[in-house]
């Protein structure tokens, strides 16, 4: 009875290792729909730093299919909202860009993303008083998020 279980786990284990190797699919085809936003999302950042505005707009239409998707079978998740708020912010809908974040701040009211980029909303839709708070939110952070919405706030970059 060992030996059988032990040819049985053998050709268990050869079986699913020829199938990994000889298959088809690829490691992203098990990645989350999150997890190919965020990919999109860093892809399309590269591509607005590059000035190719319509590649990053792409991949940020992409992002957001993902998101959607991603929201809709694992909803309330704080990462997800955020990222929810940045691409439809990004492909210039502020007025859903800013649901996403608020519902994103009600779970974790803390967030470091959904603070900064609320409140790099809120400068490209002149609410200056508003961006400040977010800024408050995140002082003494330490955190990069800080810096980068000061910059902006201040006027001396333009992430939106």
């Amino acid at each position: 009875m060992k030996k059988i279980f032990v040819v049985l786990l053998l050709t268990m284990g050869l079986s699913s290792n020829s199938f990994a190797a000889g298959s088809s699919s690829s490691s992203s085809d098990t990645k989350s729909s999150y997890d190919k936003a965020v990919k999109l999302i860093k892809a399309a950042k590269k591509y607005e730093i590059d000035g190719k505005v319509d590649k990053a707009k792409k991949r940020y239409e992409r992002a957001l299919k993902f998101l959607v998707m991603s929201n809709k079978n694992k909803p309330n998740k704080a990462d997800t909202l955020n990222y929810l708020g940045f691409t439809t912010r990004k492909l210039g809908d502020f007025k859903n860009g800013e649901k996403y974040y608020l519902q994103g701040l009600a779970i974790d009211p803390k967030h470091k993303g959904i603070n900064e980029y609320l409140g790099e909303l809120y400068v490209a839709t002149n609410r200056h008083n508003l961006a400040v708070e977010r800024l408050e939110v995140l002082k003494g952070c330490g955190c990069e998020e800080y810096d980068q919405l000061k910059a902006v706030i201040a006027g001396e970059k333009s992430k939106y």
